[in-house]
């Protein structure tokens, strides 16, 4: 038996493929998989769960009817802060905190979705730590639904612009955050995603931080079992080729 992670999908509506791609990879992709991680930013935006668009409600029925064999477990991303219990139950997910612990087949082992890492990236985490404050959430969430459309397009807006202008290492996640994380939670191995530099790295003292890679170019998926980590590549071309 193994366990799969994905991330950084960033499911929208202008992006068919990728979404066809993810609904291929639930009907074909799990094989002999115990429970699938989804850890963060399944979508490219999201303003609330209560004005999810036609095809974010596609993908909810799709992830409920693997809930049905199989735990989905989900983990916020920056993209999809917003995503709460209410969409995370109509998709059959449990809503998992921003770090989680595992003991995945032996391994004990750490969870996110990545962007708390990047700790050089000083702008980010102040506003990483702004929209945590539970009193911004809610006003965000009882704003009109017009004005939340508004502030996404311009968050998404000002977001990349800013990538383009930051120096790739500030965009990576810094060492000393990964080591601290580690040391914090006892753990061997770290599991993120967020930077869209899918790799395995081999850390001292045996430990191992692994990255889930993106879905914008083609599908990526991390299994995990008891032998380790393997990283695989969907194309979107020949979505009859199940990844295994």
């Amino acid at each position: 038996m193994r366990t799969a992670f994905v991330g950084d999908l960033h499911l929208s509506a202008d992006r068919p493929d990728i979404t066809q791609a993810f609904l291929h990879f639930l009907k074909h992709g799990l094989d002999n998989v115990e429970c699938l991680y989804i850890i963060g930013d399944l979508f490219e935006v999201w303003m609330g769960d209560d004005i999810a668009e036609p095809f974010s409600k596609e993908i909810a029925s799709a992830i409920k009817q693997v809930s049905l064999t199989i735990p989905v477990y989900f983990i916020q991303g920056n993209r999809d802060f917003l995503v709460g219990k209410a969409y995370c139950q109509q998709a059959g997910m449990v809503l998992l905190p921003d770090t989680y612990q595992s003991n995945l087949y032996g391994t004990q082992t750490v969870i996110l979705h990545g962007d708390s890492l990047c700790t050089l990236d000083v702008s980010y985490q102040r506003f990483r730590r702004f929209r945590s404050i539970g009193i911004v959430r809610w006003i965000y969430a009882h704003l009109p639904r017009q004005t939340r459309l508004n502030i996404a397009a311009k968050i998404r807006k000002k977001s990349q612009q800013s990538n383009q202008q930051k120096h790739y290492q500030i965009m990576d996640v810094e060492l000393s955050a990964v080591d601290k994380l580690l040391q914090q939670t006892g753990c061997q191995r770290m599991i993120h995603g967020h930077t869209h530099r899918p790799a395995i790295h081999e850390l001292s003292n045996n430990k191992q931080r692994v990255v889930v890679g993106d879905w914008y170019t083609h599908g990526s998926v991390l299994y995990v079992n008891s032998q380790g980590c393997e990283l695989i590549q969907l194309p979107f071309k020949d979505q009859q080729t199940d990844p295994r």
